[in-house]
């Protein structure tokens, strides 16, 4: 009896529970069709969120299907990421990523390091095998291996089937025009971090830190557009490859400038190297010339020189300076290289390259006002431009009319080139000083950049200046029949512990083109080139930096859209059609 009503207690209990949880379940009087309603709906959401789950997994899964981010989530090595293509200004492309599989290991799955390090080295020779049992005897969880193996390594290793050896798919960066944009370009190194040139600078730009974010892949990066022109650069290289053998120079080197624009249409330093095999990038020998190293740039110097003196009115092309006797400044003194014995007019000054005809007119504005028009035309500050290699110009501590009559000249202050070119392009482009750039850029963006340095006036006397040494002067070498080139020679002495070498020279020639409209600007330059026979023994820019710039005018003038003219008036024509001046 006793036991009936323990169990009837309990059936009760039970009865009580249930019915508690039915309230709070479905609420007091609800039926079976409602309760079988309510049990389907919590089944529906069961399995919604059980597939929701599995969905957001394959998503992830999807979205790192070479399994990066499983790796990233296990090792501090850096996996080489996604960069942009670079493109020339015509879409050709000049860097882009390929992808490469590298090889890694876990060595906490491994069972037999012996016997992995043994297979491995048998198929990859060139693996250290003391370093590779050092790693698989780690007790880390990832070990990089090799990076950027072959596809036939990886069949290879795949064959042999290792426990803990597997294979992730990184980007490779390749460029496949070599050596030929190496300077512009820049490198990278194994992990597709930019090193140098602009592959740095896009670093800087912030790929670096899409990088870190895990957002630097293929479909979010646009390439970037360069001014460069590749064809124009091959032209260029080609050019001065044969100038540097023909004048056994140690390097040759130039750039061509849209005057108008300030873009950096080609630009070259040889000997360069092979940004698929960066190794050698570090040899002194190899640096970008153009932005990286610093030169007394010789008479080319002389343009800025007259420019000064005509916009500050100090001299008119019919003024004339006494060059009968060298400048003498205590024990040192000024000569010219073919003294004239006489007073010498401007253009006189300019066509026979007068040292001491620049150093007067230089000396006539005085040490402040030349400091001032050096810097205003951007010479005493470094340049700053996409590339992050660049170099401070070598200014004298202590300025004096010494000073003042050697670098009127091109001698005692050392810029880069790229520095000399952006001043020059402002003399003949309508005196408008636009920062170089390495990136397209249209003319409208270029004026906001522009700054008006010398009067309109000034820039079309000196045209005329340059057209009339093309003629007549030390450029004739460099006057292409068909094209209106306008130019300046500059021959600098090197220094050699502490003096003058008259037997090292840099040598140079800034070419403008077409002369009475000038779009673009070259320079040239040859770093100790030797005379030859050809050259009658001489060594000077008129005899070698002059004719290779007319090589490579024949060769990119038409690349560059500017056709052959006939029948081309005389420099002095071209200055009275200006009607501005007169001789």
């Amino acid at each position: 009896m006793s036991m009936m009503s323990n169990a009837m207690r309990t059936k009760q209990s039970e009865s009580r529970w249930q019915a508690t949880l039915r309230s709070l379940l479905y609420g007091k009087d609800v039926d079976r069709a409602v309760k079988a309603k309510a049990r389907l709906g919590l089944a529906i959401v069961a399995f919604v969120a059980i597939y929701g789950i599995i969905a957001v997994r394959l998503v992830m899964f999807a979205m790192a299907s070479d399994g990066h981010g499983a790796r990233r989530g296990v090792t501090q090595d850096a996996v080489a990421t996604s960069r942009p293509d670079i493109l020339d200004r015509h879409g050709m492309i000049i860097a882009t990523d390929v992808k490469t599989p590298s090889l890694f290991a876990e060595p906490r799955k491994l069972i037999d390091v012996d016997e992995a390090v043994e297979l491995l080295t048998a198929v990859m020779p060139d693996l250290d095998a003391k370093e590779v049992r050092e790693r698989l005897s780690s007790n880390r969880g990832f070990v990089w291996l090799k990076r950027e193996i072959t596809p036939a390594q990886q069949r290879e290793i795949h064959r042999l089937g290792i426990p803990g050896v597997g294979f992730l798919t990184e980007n490779k960066r390749v460029y496949p025009n070599g050596p030929v944009v190496s300077h512009e370009i820049g490198h990278v190194n194994v992990d597709n971090q930019g090193i140098a040139g602009i592959e740095k600078w896009l670093d800087g730009q912030g790929l670096a830190a899409l990088h870190m974010a895990g957002l630097a892949t293929d479909r979010l990066q646009r390439p970037v557009d360069l001014a460069l022109d590749l064809r124009v650069q091959f032209a260029l290289r080609d050019e001065l490859v044969k100038a540097r053998e023909k004048f056994q120079a140690k390097a040759s080197s130039g750039l061509v400038l849209n005057v108008n624009t300030g873009e950096i249409v080609a630009l070259v330093s040889e000997p360069d190297y092979d940004p698929n095999d960066p190794r050698t990038a570090n040899d002194p020998s190899r640096i970008n010339r153009m932005t990286t190293g610093v030169y007394e740039m010789g008479s080319t110097f002389k343009v800025l020189t007259v420019a000064m003196a005509l916009d500050n009115g100090i001299a008119t092309l019919a003024s004339k300076f006494d060059t009968r006797q060298p400048l003498h400044f205590g024990r040192f003194a000024i000569h010219d290289y073919e003294p004239m014995h006489r007073f010498l007019s401007v253009p006189e000054i300019f066509t026979y390259s007068s040292n001491i005809g620049a150093a007067r007119m230089a000396l006539a504005v005085g040490v402040p006002g030349h400091q001032a028009f050096l810097r205003k035309m951007g010479q005493l500050d470094r340049l700053r431009t996409e590339l992050p290699e660049s170099a401070e110009p070598i200014v004298p501590k202590r300025w004096g009319d010494i000073n003042t009559a050697t670098i009127s000249f091109g001698h005692g202050l050392s810029v880069a080139p790229l520095q000399a070119v952006m001043g020059i392009a402002a003399t003949v482009n309508g005196g408008l000083l636009i920062p170089p750039t390495f990136l397209k850029r249209d003319r409208a963006d270029a004026l906001k950049l522009a700054k008006q340095v010398l009067k309109p006036e000034t820039s079309k006397e000196v045209r005329y200046l340059m057209r009339l040494n093309a003629e007549i002067g030390s450029g004739k070498q460099a006057n292409v029949k068909g094209y209106y080139v306008g130019g300046k020679t500059g021959t600098a002495e090197k220094v050699v512990n502490g003096r003058y070498s008259k037997h090292k020279l840099l040598t140079d020639f800034m070419a403008i083109l077409p002369a009475d409209n000038p779009k673009y600007l070259m320079l040239i330059m040859l770093d100790e080139p030797q005379p030859t026979p050809e050259t009658h023994g001489f060594a000077t820019a008129g005899w070698n930096a002059a004719p290779t710039a007319a090589k490579v005018i024949a060769r990119v003038a038409p690349l560059l859209d500017i056709a052959p003219r006939f029948d081309l008036p005389k420099a002095d024509q071209l200055l009275l059609a200006s009607n501005k001046v007169t001789r």
